[in-house]
């Protein structure tokens, strides 16, 4: 992404149109914290921008559209919010329970401390700081259903067991092919903002 030389900086939103529609998985909004209003999208080439004011403190916030946990990997700038590290989906990130949400205000210092998103440069960016300017202006935000646990199989008692057996053995029943009780381990749906 070329500087930010004009007065507004712009955050592209490389969202799939699929994960901001009704029916997603999450929503995604940026909220300008120094104005007290949520920003708005613009499309254009199928991509989704926001514009904020250089300086003007943001967070971004994600809600669970699913009646499932869900794990948001949060990046902004590259970086992974949680973690610091150059932003990869396979990195820590938040779990959020069905219909939930969360606001993100900045990079986790700790537990208790974030460095605050805030609009501003190229240069002045977190990551072209720690030379990682290559997704500067860009909100990502990688979502992961959970993996489902394989349910027991129910005990049967050893009379039906030898019952069974005996009827497989002599083919006076057909044998139904069971399903696979395991989904995928990841069900991702990138969603960048």
């Amino acid at each position: 992404m070329r500087p930010l030389q004009n007065a507004i900086a712009i955050i592209v939103l490389a969202c799939s149109t699929q994960a901001c529609a009704s029916g997603s998985m999450a929503d995604l909004t940026v909220y300008d914290r120094t104005e007290g209003r949520r920003l708005q999208v613009y499309w254009h080439e199928g991509r989704a921008y926001v514009a904020g004011k250089p300086g003007n403190e943001y967070q971004v916030s994600v809600r669970n559209r699913l009646r499932e946990d869900v794990l948001a990997v949060l990046s902004v700038d590259g970086v992974n919010a949680v973690t610091g590290q150059t932003a990869e989906p396979s990195q820590s990130g938040y779990v959020l329970a069905p219909g939930s949400s969360m606001s993100v205000q900045g990079w986790r210092k700790s537990l208790s401390e974030t460095a605050a998103f805030y609009f501003t440069t190229l240069a002045d960016s977190y990551a072209a700081r720690t030379g990682r300017p290559d997704n500067v202006g860009v909100i990502g935000v990688a979502l992961f259903r959970r993996k489902q646990e394989p349910q027991p199989l129910a005990e049967v008692a050893p009379s039906q067991r030898k019952e069974a057996n005996a009827d497989s053995a002599s083919g006076a029943r057909g044998c139904s092919r069971a399903t696979n009780p395991f989904r995928s381990a990841l069900s991702m749906s990138s969603t960048a903002l």
